[in-house]
């Protein structure tokens, strides 16, 4: 059986504007995947209004388009998916796959975020409880294009995980598993830090019967002092006046080449140069570049 052409897809976060270490992530999975002739989807997981910034859907969207990235069709929000999500965790309830927790953060204390099972066989009712899914006592493992063989035992290093939080909100780990396979995904590339995540996934593809996407986690950027560039953490936003430079260091934080000494004015004209040039094999599996990062 032939496999399907490369499909592709960036899926921030609106929790925030868009950073360098968004870019990196942003320009790895682009060029990943016109170097291959795929398509390049977009799609908001817009699924934690709590935690969603006002504005931010429309500045990532216009700071993606400013820095010259084109995506395929119209753009998928996560909250108009929720009668998916839901028609799923019905049926892992029907067959028991599935069951209600009411364990609180306090009662989990000191279990390093393995689920202990608390929960599994008492039979709650739904009202103010999460929803967790069983998982088996196997090992999972994939592996990725940079970081190489990935393997977890599901049982003791992660524990039965939610699916639906207790305030209703669906979980990122089944959202994102459905919705890759719903557009068709074949090709992940996102941050490392939901490397330890995909036996999840995988997990999910199995049980649901979807095929699995191939991997490549692009090591994070870290501050000098080690704490990882994010929207929470001094990474300011990324200014409308310095995409191109900003891309020429996105590209040399990926191990990739750069144009010796053009000038390239506009972004889509350096897009186009690296998609010709671009070499995954060249990713760094560990990245702690100052040089790289947004001053």
């Amino acid at each position: 059986m032939n496999r399907p052409a490369y499909i592709g897809r960036f899926a921030p976060t609106p929790s925030g504007y868009l950073h360098f270490g968004s870019l990196v992530a942003a320009l790895a999975s682009y060029l990943d995947a016109r170097a291959a002739n795929g398509k390049w989807l977009l799609r908001m997981e817009d699924i934690d209004p709590p935690r969603e910034m006002p504005g931010a859907q429309a500045a990532i969207l216009q700071t993606l388009e400013t820095y010259g990235f084109e995506w395929d069709g119209e753009v998928v929000r996560q909250s108009e998916r929720h009668d998916a999500y839901q028609a799923l965790i019905d049926k892992l309830l029907s067959q028991g796959l599935a069951y209600a927790c009411t364990c609180s953060r306090k009662q989990l204390e000191g279990t390093n975020g393995i689920y202990p099972g608390t929960c599994r066989n008492a039979g709650h009712g739904f009202d103010n409880a999460a929803i967790r899914i069983r998982v088996p006592e196997l090992i999972y493992q994939f592996t990725d294009r940079v970081q190489g063989e990935f393997r977890q035992h599901l049982g003791r290093e992660s524990g039965d995980f939610i699916i639906r939080r207790r305030d209703g909100l669906y979980a990122y780990q089944l959202a994102v598993v459905l919705d890759d396979a719903w557009q068709g995904v074949t090709d992940i590339v996102r941050g490392a830090d939901l490397l330890d995540s995909t036996p999840r996934h995988l997990y999910l593809q199995e049980l649901l019967g979807l095929p699995q996407p191939r991997y490549l986690h692009v090591p994070l950027l870290t501050q000098p002092d080690g704490h990882k560039l994010g929207k929470s953490y001094r990474s300011p936003p990324l200014p409308s006046d310095q995409a191109t430079p900003l891309l020429i260091r996105a590209l040399r934080a990926l191990g990739q080449k750069v144009p010796d000494g053009a000038a390239y004015g506009q972004p889509a004209e350096l897009l186009k140069w690296a998609i010709e040039r671009w070499d995954a094999g060249r990713i760094p599996r560990v990245l702690s570049m100052p040089e790289a990062q947004l001053d």
